[in-house]
C-alpha cells in the first residue's frame, strides 16, 4: 500500500468518526443544515489539505474543530451570481436527529439574532462546554471579550419570550 492510500485510509476513518460530531457543532453555528454541510465541507478538504501535518498533531480533533469555528467566522457565504437565495429548505432531520421539532427550531431562530462571533462564543462555551481561557484562545479574544460576548448574547437569548416558555416547558 502506498504512503499516499495510507494517509487517505487514515483520513477517511478520521472523517467517520468525526463527521457527526463536527456537523453538530456547524449545524449550531450557522443554523442551517444546508450550511453546516458546506461548513463542514469546507473545514475538512482544509484538514485533509494538511492531513500529513495534523494527523501527527496533539489533538487532530480539536484542530478540525478550530477550523470549522474559524471558516465559520472569516467565510462570508460567497454566493454565485447562479444561486438564488430563497426561503429556508425543509429540513430533512430523521427523527433520532431531534426529538422536539419545535423547540430545535426556537434555539436555531434565537441562536440567529446573534452576531456571528457572539453566537461561536456561545457554541463554544455552552455547547462544548470549553473554558473562558481555551475559547478565547480559539477565537483570539481576550477572556475579558469572551466574559463580555457571553453575557450579551446570554441576555439576548433570555430576553426571547420564546426561549423562556422552552426553558420552563411551558413551550405553547
Amino acid at each position: 500500500m502506498s504512503q499516499r492510500q495510507k494517509l487517505d485510509d487514515e483520513f477517511a476513518a478520521f472523517v467517520a468518526a468525526q463527521s457527526h460530531s463536527l456537523l453538530r457543532k456547524a449545524w449550531l453555528l450557522t443554523t442551517s443544515r444546508h450550511r453546516a454541510e458546506d461548513l463542514v465541507q469546507s473545514a475538512l478538504a482544509k484538514t485533509y489539505a494538511a492531513w500529513s501535518r495534523v494527523r501527527r498533531a496533539d489533538d487532530p480533533v480539536a484542530y478540525t474543530h478550530a477550523i470549522v469555528t474559524k471558516t465559520f467566522l472569516s467565510e462570508r457565504r460567497r454566493r454565485s451570481s447562479s444561486e438564488l437565495p430563497v426561503a429556508e429548505p425543509i429540513d430533512t432531520a430523521t427523527a433520532d436527529e431531534a426529538a422536539d421539532v419545535t423547540d430545535r427550531l426556537l434555539l436555531m431562530a434565537a441562536l440567529r439574532q446573534l452576531d456571528r462571533l457572539d453566537r461561536a462564543v456561545v457554541v463554544l462555551r455552552y455547547w462544548d462546554d470549553r473554558s473562558v481561557a481555551d475559547t478565547a484562545r480559539q477565537l483570539d479574544l481576550t477572556e475579558a471579550a469572551v466574559k463580555n460576548r457571553s453575557l450579551r448574547a446570554l441576555r439576548t437569548l433570555q430576553s426571547d419570550p420564546h426561549l423562556s416558555d422552552l426553558a420552563t416547558g411551558s413551550n405553547p
